[in-house]
């Protein structure tokens, strides 16, 4: 890929030319898909992840328009110099992608979990999100405009479909997003949040140990939209979405990307095949 200039032209419209924004998670699924689309249409990128190796590749394919810093979520130091980094490299900040995530362990029974996982857990998938708004905040306060938006799950719609301490985070992430966007509005300051259907991710891949293609068609079996797989570009769009001004006043919102899964009743067919007859 040729780098930033030529990136800006993919996709047609400069939706989010000169912004600023910095992706937690950055490096790798979901996150790196966002920091292509975003580079794309014009944004300068902070990618802020643990994968270093892989968080410089994604910058170097993207050009001089993204930069690359080591950044663990729950570190409020780490979390505070991302946005630094950003504002001291790109002059400003206007979207926070709070995407950094776990699954963690996947034990169903809640006599089997252990509470130094659902605390790790918490703290990846809600303080991390916590942290990013908090140092977002600090920096778009002054300049009276941004847009944050964070990763939350289907899991925060849905029972049974994660594990606890996932189902928990993720409701805690919608909760996070009502109560900052109830605050930050008196700011022009925006923030929403995004709950996706599961998707083959390399997260979920190394997680599952399947393969990219029995996931999707374990996924397809389980869902309620047929014939389409959720990818990850499905969900960078979404953001994209909320990021720009596109979605100007929209906050205080759970855009849910699922094809229908968590409003329809997972029962529904075996009711209609009794009231069929």
């Amino acid at each position: 890929m040729a780098g930033a200039t030529a990136l800006t032209g993919v996709g047609g419209r400069r939706r989010l030319a000169g912004q600023v924004a910095v992706i937690t998670g950055g490096a790798s699924g979901i996150g790196a898909c966002t920091a292509r689309h975003f580079c794309q249409r014009g944004a300068y990128v902070v990618v802020a992840d643990v994968q270093d190796e892989l968080g410089r590749s994604v910058c170097a394919e993207l050009g001089p328009a993204a930069s690359y810093i080591h950044c663990e979520v729950t570190d409020e130091g780490d979390v505070r110099g991302a946005v630094d980094h950003a504002v001291n490299k790109f002059g400003k900040l206007d979207i926070m992608f709070n995407n950094a995530g776990i699954t963690g362990s996947f034990k169903q029974n809640i006599v089997d979990n252990e509470k130094a996982d659902m605390e790790y857990v918490l703290a990846v998938n809600l303080v991390g999100p916590f942290l990013g708004t908090k140092h977002a905040a600090r920096v778009m306060v002054p300049a009276r405009r941004g847009s944050i938006v964070s990763m939350s799950s289907t899991a925060s719609l849905s029972a049974g479909i994660s594990p606890h301490a996932y189902a928990c985070s993720k409701h805690g992430v919608v909760g996070l997003t009502r109560n900052a966007a109830a605050e930050l509005g008196r700011y022009g300051i925006r923030v929403n949040c995004v709950s996706a259907a599961a998707l083959a991710t390399p997260l979920a891949l190394r997680f599952t140990g399947l393969t990219g293609e029995e996931l999707e068609a374990s996924i397809e079996a389980r869902g309620n939209l047929k014939g389409i797989h959720l990818k990850a570009e499905d969900i960078a769009k979404a953001v994209l979405f909320l990021a720009s001004d596109d979605a100007r006043f929209v906050s205080g919102h759970n855009l849910v990307v699922d094809g229908g899964l968590t409003a329809v009743n997972p029962n529904f067919d075996i009711f209609n095949g009794v009231l069929g007859k």
